[in-house]
């Protein structure tokens, strides 16, 4: 298994051991990361699962993403705009009750359990239960994005969860090693144990989430929770290398097809035309999103690899859980809204499977528009040039924004020179930061975690 987060991971083999599938290994891992991981996801979130039954050989994805809130006729305030910068490169934002949609994680790792999963509930939720109320380390890498993302992180409850007295009077941002703790979390997920993922929606909880955004400003409303539902998408196929990518077909960012496309152009490319090929199929507005990504693989060869996210937060709390703020995600608003319906969102957590519909990869990508650069290039890595997962997670990536090209340290000087001959302004940082998507796969030679993430994999013992 490999995750963004080393008690993630370690939760999912401690599930794997006892016998779970992928699904139950995932189901823990989802939850687990509501805990570790609140810089990038929380139960007020949502996201997609793909999951593999090695028996069968069929593939199954599943929507637990946000939807559209407004059912009751609602219309919700102006969203309160911020600024937040990854490196040089700053996004507008907002935040606040009217960024808030419909959570779908309850929901969705309740759904999955049910579906692909063989162990009791309270085996899948009791490890997140238990961190929440202990606290989690916070990690160098989340210590080091923090100062970026603090003007949606730092409100609300959030003062006291992301920040610490400095000793002249102010607050500090955590920092690293530090006790990550969401006062009530636990009480939360206690509940959502003993009751439920009904507790979160219709339940007493749900609907003191529901108020505090609708005080807020925000359009959510208890006909929303009620009427949301666990979807399963048509799966759609792209031939890449020597295997065939299984993944939801209705990403913003076309996946599926910029996959075939760059399957044809990166055979027997060198490094100099494969960064042009890679520019030019991948570029994409510099916007980001906050995710954060799983994958297990169990004894019987079933996969389970998820993507979920909080957007940045909204800055609404209530019970230890921060509301999300897709609403106020710039990238994801495109075309009309309309209350009850999807999201939409660039995750793709995927499966690649041979010729005979064995599994041959499982992963997923965290990172908002760099999802699909990011997976792209290890996919590449593994199945076009015969790397490692490890080894192909680790490599230099680039990222092609509309005006520039970013890359990570370890392109060639021949490289940076032939594409600044083709006009691109190319920016070359100074060192990997998760800016450039952070990837957590299985493929063939064992798991693999993204450093850029500060994330951990793990390898069952035989």
């Amino acid at each position: 298994m490999a995750a963004g987060h080393p008690a993630t991971a370690t939760v999912g083999r401690d599930i794997l051991a006892r016998g779970g599938t992928a699904a139950d290994a995932a189901a823990a891992m989802i939850l687990t990361g509501c805990v570790a991981e609140t810089l990038f996801t929380g139960l007020g979130g949502g996201g997609f699962a793909t999951v593999y039954d090695a028996r069968t050989r069929n593939v199954h994805c599943i929507d637990f993403f946000v939807a559209v809130p407004g059912l009751d006729g609602t219309v919700p305030a102006a969203a309160r705009a911020i600024k937040v910068s990854f490196g040089d490169v700053e996004v507008p934002y907002a935040v606040g009750g009217p960024s808030v949609a419909v959570p779908g994680t309850p929901s969705g790792v309740a759904a999955l359990h049910a579906s692909f999963g063989r162990l009791r509930w309270d085996e899948i939720v009791s490890p997140a239960r238990d961190l929440a109320r202990d606290g989690v380390p916070f990690p160098l890498a989340h210590a080091q994005l923090l100062p970026d993302v603090a003007a949606a992180m730092v409100l609300g409850d959030g003062v006291a969860v992301y920040t610490r007295p400095d000793g002249d009077g102010g607050r500090r941002h955590l920092g690293h090693g530090e006790l990550l703790h969401h006062e009530g979390l636990a009480h939360t997920l206690d509940d959502y144990l003993q009751e439920g993922p009904e507790i979160l929606s219709t339940g007493r909880r749900g609907r003191s989430f529901v108020d505090a955004v609708w005080s807020d400003g925000g359009a959510l409303s208890v006909a929303d929770m009620a009427a949301y539902r666990v979807e399963e998408l048509t799966v759609n196929h792209a031939a890449f290398g020597p295997g065939t990518i299984c993944v939801r077909g209705n990403d913003l960012d076309h996946f599926a097809a910029t996959a075939v496309a760059v399957n044809r152009v990166l055979v027997g490319a060198g490094p100099i035309e494969r960064a042009r090929q890679l520019v030019a199929a991948l570029r994409s507005p510099p916007m980001r999103a906050e995710t954060t990504t799983v994958v297990a693989v169990d004894s019987d060869g079933n996969a389970c690899a998820a993507t979920h996210s909080l957007g940045l937060g909204s800055g609404v709390w209530t019970g230890g859980v921060h509301g999300n703020s897709m609403l106020g995600e710039g990238e994801l608003l495109r075309g009309d809204l309309r209350p009850g319906e999807r999201m939409p969102s660039m995750m793709v957590p995927l499966v690649v499977t041979d010729d005979a519909g064995g599994l041959l990869i499982a992963g997923g990508a965290a990172g908002g528009s760099r999802i699909r650069p990011a997976l792209l290039q290890v996919l590449a890595g593994v199945l076009i040039d015969g790397h490692g997962a490890a080894e192909a997670v680790a490599a230099p990536r680039l990222v092609a924004t509309s005006d520039a090209v970013h890359v990570e340290p370890g392109y060639s000087p021949e490289v940076i020179r032939g594409l600044g001959d083709d006009g691109e302004q190319v920016v070359q940082w100074p060192e990997q930061r998760p800016y450039f998507g952070g990837v957590a796969v299985v493929a063939h030679d064992g798991p693999a975690a993204d450093p850029r993430r500060g994330g951990l994999a793990l390898r069952m013992e035989s």
